[in-house]
């Protein structure tokens, strides 16, 4: 968790700040097996090289995207969950709770789907 530090410091609201630590710390948890990085000044999760999913900071929200196939996969799990998304991600306010279930089946979807693909985005 080191490599998101710099990332974690520059998050001015301190509540903010716990809640992204306690997302990013969960994934890198359930998922020994990715590697977390700063890219593009992005939080993410890679795979053998592969774009897994990235997490970002706004104002009023987390946003995750998990790339376009894995949106459209959970569009509707994504909708019932009452969170507000676009075709790339899909955006948890602050004051909202972490659907971690759903969190847990789109990496491992995108880590399944993901196996044998040897560029950093899907084509």
């Amino acid at each position: 968790m080191k490599v998101f530090s710099n990332f974690l410091t520059g998050i001015d609201n301190p509540d903010h700040r716990d809640r992204a630590e306690e997302i990013l710390a969960w994934v890198a948890n359930k998922f020994p097996s990715l590697e977390p990085q700063i890219k593009w000044n992005t939080p993410m999760f890679t795979d053998h090289g592969t774009f897994i999913i990235g997490i970002s900071t706004a104002k009023h929200h987390m946003s995750f995207a998990p790339e376009e196939a894995a949106m459209a996969h959970f569009a509707d799990d994504i909708a019932q969950a009452g969170y507000s998304a676009t075709k790339g991600l899909f955006r948890i306010r602050w004051n909202e709770p972490v659907n971690y279930e759903l969190l847990e089946k789109i990496i491992e979807f995108n880590i399944q789907d993901k196996a044998d693909c040897s560029t950093f985005w899907r084509k």
